[in-house]
């Protein structure tokens, strides 16, 4: 290691040709730059240590695996981004509420570590597992995922995604996504073989409500008119993005009965997740008889009402992409939802 006037005098050397400092230089020398300045490695505390193209690291970090320069961009309470329809896209997309791997996989990075567990208790066709698999070949590390889906149709077809996915990137040369357990059953029975405060982090799409009232079938439209539910007695229904699981057919639930199951479940999911883990929930809200529900915040306050959490973020997936429609036009303004609320909880300190 270089002595103080070594490295004052290198750092004066790496300047560009009105004497500043050149990052891209020092860069292209492997030398250590954070924020455009050269980091003196010397100068870090113990439980610190310099990740080269990432930036500091601090070994106290309990939350995941990012350095401070990353953990500063994951702050925004924004994912401005429309994830390209792959992985099998075209098998998913039968599921009326799948959410992007890659999108769950960037939500794996910021809320747990390198060999944690991810609980998907709504896994629906997989979305969670695959952004879990997908987390060993972007560089933060396997992650073990377990999901719980009681509808049989959506386990065999995240099966089917995962082996023609692998057959790609093998014939590509990349190596496979991992398989993860997907298992077929009611949350509610599956919870039960899930060892307390064995779970880093619970990351869900929560089903809005019973959706056996139209048969999904594998016809694309009677599958599209199965996406659309309906509370009794509150005129809310289900938008494109609601569906995640079914419930008993022929059933259907008031926006009362179905906040109070939610709150009830997640009190049980809360045993499952370690004390310094963290519960992360997709919700959008709706606009339905001239009403908007506000459906996350709705939950967000059964669940902290119940469950021994707490909401500590509303990160909003916002999806440029996402085709607009005409509502209202010319006589009322009706929104068009192109995003969907994240809900962050922690645990409470007991």
């Amino acid at each position: 290691m270089a002595d103080d006037g070594d490295r004052h005098r290198q750092s004066r050397l790496i300047t560009d040709e009105d004497g500043g400092f050149d990052a891209e230089r020092a860069r292209d020398e492997s030398l250590p730059v954070e924020n455009g300045e050269l980091i003196d490695t010397d100068e870090l505390a113990d439980h610190q240590h310099y990740v080269e193209d990432r930036g500091i690291y601090d070994e106290r970090n309990r939350v995941n695996d990012l350095t401070g320069k990353e953990w500063k961009y994951a702050t925004k309470s924004v994912l401005a981004e429309g994830y390209p329809p792959d992985v099998q896209h075209d098998l998913r997309s039968e599921h009326g509420g799948q959410k992007p791997p890659r999108l769950c996989a960037e939500l794996i990075g910021r809320f747990s570590k390198a060999g944690d567990t991810v609980l998907d208790p709504f896994a629906g066709v997989g979305g969670t597992l695959l952004g879990a698999s997908f987390c060993e070949h972007d560089g933060t590390g396997l992650r073990k995922a377990i999901g719980f889906e009681r509808n049989e149709r959506w386990t065999e077809l995240y099966e089917t995604v995962l082996t023609r996915e692998n057959e790609e990137r093998r014939a590509r040369g990349e190596a496979p996504l991992a398989e993860q357990d997907l298992r077929h059953g009611d949350c509610a029975d599956l919870i039960d073989e899930i060892a307390d405060d064995s779970v880093e982090l619970l990351l869900t799409d929560v089903p809005y409500w019973h959706m056996d009232e139209l048969e999904q079938t594998r016809n694309e439209r009677e599958t599209r008119e199965s996406k659309l539910g309906s509370f009794d007695g509150d005129g809310t229904a289900a938008t494109e993005s609601a569906a995640s699981n079914d419930t008993d057919s022929g059933t259907t639930q008031t926006k009362a009965e179905w906040l109070a199951d939610m709150a009830e479940k997640f009190d049980r999911f809360t045993d499952a997740v370690a004390s310094d883990g963290h519960l992360v929930v997709f919700i959008g809200d709706m606009y339905r008889d001239q009403s908007y529900e506000f459906l996350s915040a709705d939950l967000a306050r059964a669940i902290e009402s119940t469950a021994p959490v707490t909401l500590a973020a509303n990160l909003i997936w916002y999806d440029p992409t996402k085709d607009l429609h005409v509502y209202g036009y010319p006589f009322s303004f009706v929104p068009s939802m192109v995003h969907q609320n994240v809900l962050v909880f922690r645990l409470d300190d007991e």
